[in-house]
Order: structure tokens, then C-alpha cells, then sequence
């Protein structure tokens, strides 16, 4: 048999997205459409970029390395729960990123689902983890989620780095689709920020990691709030290694951080802080409480990050380290209290 003639390849023939692929004549997906699907699915905001457009340029090489055919980008946005974030429980916090996460997962394989049934082909990678470890420790990620959702119209990056938008403010988490098929219009960034440059996430970060004017030390945050992962996990299992007994490694590294790392391992993503996200009340639906009463808003939801009992890791001379000295009074760093250096 001619491959001409098999069956699988009359009906690929045959079917009507094909027939108009032979004459060069394929149609363009339509935004309104696009978008809409994404909602449908589960997404609580979306938007639409063309690959050729100027704020890919950086990505570009990157995107087409995984994705050859690709020519258009769905990036989503999921709101999380800001009560959960705000709890200075970290188990309450963390389960509300799963949570999120999973969202995520769910709403990208119900868009490729409709999209591969209309002849759309469709790539989506992760949206954090897990990551091309192979490349560690240059740049592991494929596709930066927070510029594209910027050029999408989804928000703006705020002081804290995270993107605010308009709407739900910091309390989102966001992925992206590639699609090999062009749309017939882009969406657009939004033409102010949402920061309202309070600051507060100055105020309750534990390593100084974020500045006033505006400065943000990555070290400092990312030694502490990932110290369950990476580095840190790097870090933990040469303290392992390097340790003569049991005794010997448990003077190293405390029971705390043991369970937290097996918390970590077993149970999925867990961060040290994410105190950032918690106290920013940028965001249509968040800004109410801070501008009706801000001293309860600092009582209620910044103090008791301010307040926590808990280990900060900090690479030993860092700034981060002479940030977290000073901001503990002798008297607490003597009793173990608040944020005493680990």
C-alpha cells in the first residue's frame, strides 16, 4: 500500500483544518474567543500575546527551543485565596499555593484538551517546578511567567517583585500556553501600576531583601525563602555528608529544619516567607481595609509577620545577616526569640 493511500493518511486529508492548511488559507484564532476559553476553563483573568512582539524578544530563543512551531503565547492568571496567604501559619499558606498550583495544572490540560480537538497545537510547561536542573545554576526556566503576564495587560510588576493585578493585586499565580497558530490581535499592557508604594512589604520582609528605593537583593530572599529547596537542599545534604554521627549532624541542623526539609520532599513546595505577598493590599479587591483603617490593617495583617517566632537563613557576613541583627534586640537574640540568623 502507497502511504498515499493509507487510511490514517486520507482521513488526515480529509479533515477540513487540513484541506485549508494544503492552500496556505489557515485561519487566525480569534482573541475574544481564545480568552474566553481560557475563563471557561477555570482561569480567573487571561491575555494574548503574539510571539514577534517586542517584549518576547528576550524569550524568544528560548520558546521556539522547546516549542519550534510556536507563534502565539495564553498567558493565565489564577487569584488565590488572600486569607490563607495572610495566615502566619506557613502549613495554611503553603496548602493555598498547592492549591494554586494544582488550579493551574488543571485549567492548562482542559484549554489543550478544546484546542487539540480544534487542530491547535499546544505546548505547556510548568509553571515553577519542576525545571531543567540540568542547567543548574544558570537559568533553568523556559518561559518567564511574570514579563509575559506584564505584556498581556495582567498587572505590573510592584516593589516586591510580584506582579499586582489590577484586580486581586499580588494574590495570583500565573502560567503559560504556547500555541502554533497566530492571533488576530494582541492584548496589551495596562497603563498604570497597581503599587501604591505603601512600602509594606519592606516593613515584614525578614531578610532586607527589599529596599525603599526600590532595591532588591535576590540573595537575601532567595537563601531564606528557598532553603527547602535548591541551594538550600544543596547545603542540607553536604551538612549530611560532612557530618561524623547522628550527634554530630544534629549540632549542625536542628529537628525543625530535618522535618521541614522531609515537609518539603514529600509533601510538595514549601517556602520560608512569603511575607511580601501577605501584607500588600494592592488590588481593587484588597485595597478597602488599608484605606479605611491602616492602623488596624498593620495590627491585623502586618504585625504578626513582624512578630513571628523563627529561624531566618542568611549566608554568614551577608548583608542579610547584619539586616537580621539589627532588626532583633539583643535581648531576643539571646532567648532564640523572633528572627535569630540560622
Amino acid at each position: 500500500m502507497r502511504l498515499e493511500d493509507h487510511p490514517t493518511v486520507t482521513a488526515y486529508r480529509k479533515r477540513p483544518a487540513n484541506a485549508e492548511k494544503a492552500k496556505g488559507e489557515q485561519d487566525k484564532v480569534k482573541l475574544i474567543e481564545l480568552k474566553a476559553l481560557a475563563m471557561e476553563c477555570g482561569a480567573d483573568d487571561a491575555g494574548i500575546i503574539s510571539l514577534d512582539r517586542p517584549e518576547v524578544d528576550d524569550q524568544r530563543k528560548d520558546l521556539l527551543a522547546i516549542f519550534p512551531t510556536v507563534q502565539s503565547l495564553i498567558v493565565i492568571a489564577v487569584r488565590l485565596n488572600a486569607a490563607n496567604i495572610r495566615c502566619a501559619s506557613r502549613s495554611v499558606s503553603d496548602y493555598e499555593f498547592l492549591l494554586g498550583m494544582d488550579s493551574l495544572k488543571h485549567i492548562s490540560r482542559k484549554i489543550t484538551a478544546v484546542l487539540q480537538k480544534n487542530d491547535v497545537r499546544v505546548l505547556a510547561p510548568p509553571w515553577g517546578f519542576p525545571m531543567e536542573m540540568d542547567l543548574w545554576p544558570g537559568k533553568m526556566w523556559m518561559v518567564s511567567h511574570k514579563p509575559l503576564a506584564v505584556a498581556v495587560g495582567l498587572g505590573q510588576f510592584g516593589l516586591n517583585r510580584l506582579i499586582l493585578h489590577p484586580r486581586f493585586g499580588a494574590f495570583n499565580v500565573l502560567t503559560t500556553l504556547l500555541i502554533d497558530r497566530k492571533v488576530d490581535a494582541d492584548d496589551i499592557p495596562i497603563d498604570y501600576n497597581p503599587c501604591i508604594d505603601c512600602k509594606l512589604c519592606v516593613a515584614a520582609c525578614p531578610t532586607g531583601a527589599i529596599r525603599e528605593d526600590g532595591y532588591f537583593y535576590f540573595s537575601n530572599c532567595f537563601t531564606h525563602n528557598y532553603r527547602d529547596r535548591m541551594g538550600g537542599f544543596s547545603d542540607w545534604v553536604e551538612k549530611i555528608a560532612g557530618s561524623k554521627n547522628a550527634f554530630d549532624y544534629r549540632h549542625k541542623v536542628s529537628d525543625k529544619e530535618t522535618v521541614s526539609m522531609w515537609q518539603s520532599l514529600s509533601y510538595g513546595i514549601c517556602n520560608k516567607s512569603t511575607y511580601c505577598m501577605a501584607v500588600c493590599p494592592a488590588g481593587e479587591e484588597n485595597i478597602g481595609p488599608f484605606i479605611d483603617d491602616r492602623k488596624a490593617y498593620n495590627r491585623t495583617v502586618v504585625k504578626p509577620f513582624q512578630e513571628k517566632e523563627e529561624s531566618i537563613f542568611v549566608i554568614p557576613g551577608s548583608d542579610a545577616e547584619a539586616y537580621v541583627k539589627k532588626t532583633v534586640s539583643p535581648q531576643d537574640r539571646q532567648t532564640g526569640r523572633k528572627r535569630a540568623p540560622a
